[in-house]
């Protein structure tokens, strides 16, 4: 695992953190290596990551469950077929478990449709794949993330990404082959206090990252 920790670092944005994990990545050049963005915050950077060198990018689209008192807080995840609850979380109702699977899967399909704009996810099977996202709060979605891709038989995987507290560095790291973090951090209350600018990426912005990409590899 490679791991920096620089007290009170702050990335300036996302394209200055991105910039910043590729000489962290420098040694996978050469490899068969695909980059999958966590949409939406993750894009920006991945796709500087994988025009820099010269690999396949994708989407990675899963979805935090959140708590039925706190939204924001994670209970569990979903992508695709498979679901992951935290055992602690064992009180929170089946029933609210259940329908938010339902609206959840409904949404992760209409983004897919909305961002790929048909087109195919990149083939994963004898390749690494380096999962990348702005940051990692509680690290459930991510773990996640991690154990769906198995099931497409990649070489590797990898999470790059610039921060994160310990504790979820520690739960990633139970199903990554590797992590990439530029900073940890105990005292962590969300992933936008390492930021200077942490503006909102919209839909659009995705569609536009992912455009320019399809561009690049159209005239090369």
């Amino acid at each position: 695992m490679s791991i920096r920790n620089t007290q009170h670092m702050v990335f300036q944005d996302r394209e200055q953190a991105a910039l910043l994990l590729i000489p962290r990545l420098e040694k996978f050049r050469g490899e068969r290596v695909v980059v999958l963005s966590i949409p939406r915050g993750g894009v920006p950077m991945g796709c500087i990551i994988a025009k820099h060198f010269g690999w396949e990018h994708g989407l990675l689209i899963t979805k935090k469950i959140g708590h039925p008192l706190n939204p924001e807080y994670a209970i569990g995840a979903v992508g695709g077929d498979m679901v992951f609850v935290d055992e602690k979380n064992a009180d929170v109702p089946q029933s609210y478990i259940e329908r938010e699977l339902t609206r959840i899967r409904a949404s992760i399909t209409e983004r897919e449709n909305r961002f790929l704009k048909g087109r195919k996810q990149p083939e994963l099977k004898g390749k690494m794949v380096i999962v990348v996202d702005d940051g990692i709060a509680t690290g459930l979605t991510m773990k996640l993330s991690v154990q769906v891709l198995r099931q497409r038989n990649p070489v590797r995987i990898i999470v790059a990404v610039p921060v994160a507290p310990p504790s979820s560095v520690r739960q990633v790291q139970q199903v990554a082959d590797e992590m990439v973090v530029l900073h940890t951090d105990s005292d962590f209350s969300g992933v936008g206090q390492f930021y200077v600018d942490f503006s909102e990426v919209t839909d659009d912005d995705v569609v536009r990252c992912l455009d320019s990409l399809v561009q690049r590899q159209e005239m090369s």
